[in-house]
């Protein structure tokens, strides 16, 4: 037993030692490399690839580990690595290169430049199947969104001789598979009609003929379960679910989509708990409390108490608690009820370290600064933040702006910026055609003059009856002042004999700064000074040929803006409030201008903004009648489906214009009309608009308001903005001139 024992012992002394020697064989230096068999790639890359070095300690898994990385690299079909007299040795095998990629059967361009942005991204790089294999999938699935789901796919591999292949795709499209029915099953409540309307996808049909939204594609699939379930959710159904979504094919090879909905019972607020924080006073939040006591017993909306708490955390960073964040919680109760706990979550101390600017080839980087309200070294606020971005977006320079911040530790960040700049030069020409009359517009702008955003403007505007040109400069930050400067020299000439009873020509020069007051509130104040000569028709009555003469006028203008837009350019939420008035100085007329505006939006989907524009202009006389040449009109924007200046008064067959003028406008987009472009606007809107009273006895229709409806579209295309609008008179009098239709068209460059 005992000598069995020690037979034991020896063998397992042999295998300690014979380990030990193995190990220590490779725990040497590495003093070489002989690598083999590479014709493309360099000794040195093969080194690289491996990550072993002269001078390292060499082992079994260092050489496995190396192993792995040179087939990571894709380059090698084959690789063995052993290493002998301190010498590593690595023998590859090369894949050959795909040298080039040839796609067949693809006759749409717009498809072969989507195949060739896909098939372009393994063009020169080393041949493995399963990156083709993957490619060939990823074909497929673009080729699915388009409609293409039936494609067949074949891939054929063509062998050349300096180790490299050629790939051609064969696609056989088959037939476009497109959506013949839109089914919903199951507790759906609501119509098929409204849940229609809420999905992305939609049922072919014969008018529906350039919209992709027509063609099976389960990535909108997935999308329209997502907007099914916030449907749900903002309308009381709590618990709703989207159980399943089928595409069953037809015998057309088409399909027919099913949702399957589970929409559960419907539930209603109940009550709302605010939870004490000791760094904010619950009493500041009563406001608060009060707007939620209006949700009280109605259904349950995720939307409205999102909304809520985005109140409350604008709230609290606008009064600087910038590092609380308030988050809800929803307490499911009985009787379908649901209260809502609302708590203050103290946030780490963050402050902005560094604002780093990119992507501004053009623009100098003060311009892009000045915009800035939050700056380095203050404490990072989110509304001061999305308040400078919009700034920026709002500036008109720049086609896209984008951001990212980056934590460099708990209490401080890097905020990056980067913006795309957009063609800062306009060559801009409109038109407007109606039913007795025509114009043409044109001009350039420049709006990042020298790079530091100063805006340059020249246009001029021929009518039937008159030329008007105009050019501007301003600097939206005169000497980083925050304080804009604008000069503008305008000249005019117009014959209004046949439509007014006068014609006049008119120059002047003006000169104004605007700054912000207080908190999103401007002021505007300007000097002008204008020369006029005025000229009768023999057949103007006895008071406007009196006012027949020239003029000089120097006039003080104020303005006070009250602006809570989201974005100045194309808003989505918000209002912007203005009032300015004009004032003789130094005039040969003494007439007093007050002017109005209002506009208000609100977004009530992510497609549909709904907008309302109030607009009021007066213009009285301190010491006799008002100038025929002065008395006011409705825009031409302001009431579609009319002729400019041919509504409201008229002494005989004249238009005088009025007194006063008014208008409201009422527009709501309309998302996805025939084409899916997110370049293209479809708006419905309804107009209307007065001009009423003058100084003196006349032919006047003073009380009829006048109203038209229709649709706008408006297209950014590739060669510059075009608009067009289509009205439809709803109240006229016997007296006005109506145009339907209304263009624009203009180019950058």
């Amino acid at each position: 037993m005992i000598g069995k024992n020690n037979s034991y012992k020896k063998n397992f002394l042999i295998i300690i030692v014979y380990f030990f020697l193995t190990k220590l064989t490779y725990a040497q230096n590495i003093k070489n490399f002989n690598i083999q068999g590479n014709e493309r790639v360099s000794d040195e890359t093969v080194i690289m690839f491996s990550e072993l070095d002269v001078g390292d300690f060499i082992s079994q898994e260092k050489l496995n580990q190396a192993l792995k990385k040179l087939y990571y690299t894709d380059y090698f079909k084959e690789v063995e690595i052993s290493y002998e007299n301190e010498t590593i040795i690595i023998k590859v095998q090369e894949n050959p290169i795909i040298q080039n990629i040839t796609i067949n059967g693809v006759d749409k361009n717009s498809l072969n430049e989507k195949i060739e942005e896909l098939t372009s991204k393994i063009e020169k790089y080393p041949f493995v199947e399963n990156k083709v294999n993957d490619q060939v999938a990823l074909l497929k699935n673009l080729l699915k969104s388009y409609g293409y789901y039936f494609v067949e796919l074949e891939t054929y591999v063509d062998i050349n001789p300096n180790n490299t292949v050629n790939l051609r795709y064969n696609f056989n499209l088959g037939e476009i598979a497109k959506i013949q029915k839109i089914k919903f099953i199951g507790e759906k409540v609501f119509s098929d009609t409204i849940l229609r309307n809420i999905i992305l996808s939609e049922e072919a049909k014969f008018w529906k003929f350039i919209t992709r939204n027509k063609f099976l594609d389960i990535n909108r699939i997935n999308a329209d379960v997502k907007r099914l379930n916030d449907f749900y959710k903002n309308r009381g159904f709590y618990n709703a679910k989207i159980k399943s979504t089928t595409a069953v094919i037809t015998d057309e090879n088409q399909f027919e989509l099913i949702f399957n909905i589970n929409s559960g019972n419907k539930f209603t607020f109940d009550n709302v708990q605010f939870y004490e924080n000791k760094n904010i006073n619950l009493n500041d939040l009563k406001l608060f409390e009060e707007n939620f006591k209006n949700f009280q017993g109605k259904n349950y909306s995720k939307r409205k108490i999102t909304k809520l708490v985005d109140e409350i955390n604008a709230y609290t960073l606008k009064n600087e608690f910038v590092f609380l964040n308030a988050t809800f919680e929803e307490l499911v109760k009985k009787n379908n009820k649901i209260d809502i706990i609302i708590k203050f979550d103290e946030l780490d101390k963050v402050f902005v370290d560094r604002i780093n600017i990119f992507g501004n080839f053009i623009t100098d980087e003060k311009v892009i600064r000045n915009s800035l309200i939050i700056d380095e070294g203050d404490a990072y606020n989110e509304i001061l933040f999305n308040k400078s971005i919009a700034n920026l977006k709002s500036l008109g320079i720049f086609k896209n702006v984008n951001y990212a911040t980056n934590n460099n530790d708990k209490s401080n960040q890097t905020i990056d910026i980067t913006v795309e700049e957009k063609p800062t030069g306009e060559i801009f020409a409109g038109a407007g055609t109606g039913t007795t009359g025509s114009n043409i517009s044109g001009g350039i702008k420049e709006n990042n003059y020298l790079g530091l955003g100063i805006k340059l403007d020249t246009n001029l505007t021929l009518t039937d009856d008159s030329i008007r040109g105009k050019f501007s400069v301003l600097n939206p930050n005169y000497k980083n002042s925050d304080k804009s400067i604008k000069t503008v020299i305008e000249s005019s000439s117009d014959d209004f004999f046949t439509l007014s009873g006068y014609k006049t020509s008119k120059t002047g020069i003006s000169i104004g700064t605007e700054f912000e007051q207080m908190n999103d509130m401007f002021v505007n104040i300007e000097i002008s000074n204008y020369y006029e000569d005025l000229e009768t028709s023999s057949n103007a009555n006895s008071i406007v040929k009196k006012q027949e003469g020239s003029y000089f006028e120097n006039l003080l203008t104020y303005e006070i803006k009250y602006n809570k837009l989201d974005q100045n350019y194309q808003p989505t939420d918000g209002f912007f409030n203005s009032f300015s008035q004009t004032l003789p100085v130094v005039s040969d007329d003494k007439s007093l201008v007050n002017k109005f505006t209002s506009s208000a939006y609100h977004s009530l989907t992510d497609n549909i903004i709904l907008s309302a524009q109030f607009y009021l202009n007066t213009i009285n006389s301190l010491d006799d009648n008002v100038r025929i040449s002065k008395r006011v009109f409705i825009p031409s924007r302001r009431l579609r489906g009319f002729e400019s200046g041919k509504i409201g008064p008229k002494d005989g067959s004249q238009y005088i214009g009025g007194n006063y003028a008014s208008s409201l406008n009422l527009s709501s987009t309309v998302p996805n009309i025939l084409f899916e472009n997110e370049d293209l606007d479809f708006s419905l809107f309804l107009d209307l608009a007065n001009v009423w009273e003058v100084d003196y006895n006349s032919s006047l229709d003073s009380n009829k308001i006048r109203s038209s409806t229709g649709i706008s579209v408006n297209w950014y295309s590739p060669i510059g903005p075009l608009s067009f609008s289509y009205a439809i008179p709803l109240s006229d009098s016997n007296t006005d001139v109506t145009e339907n239709f209304r263009f624009q068209i203009g180019t950058s460059f």
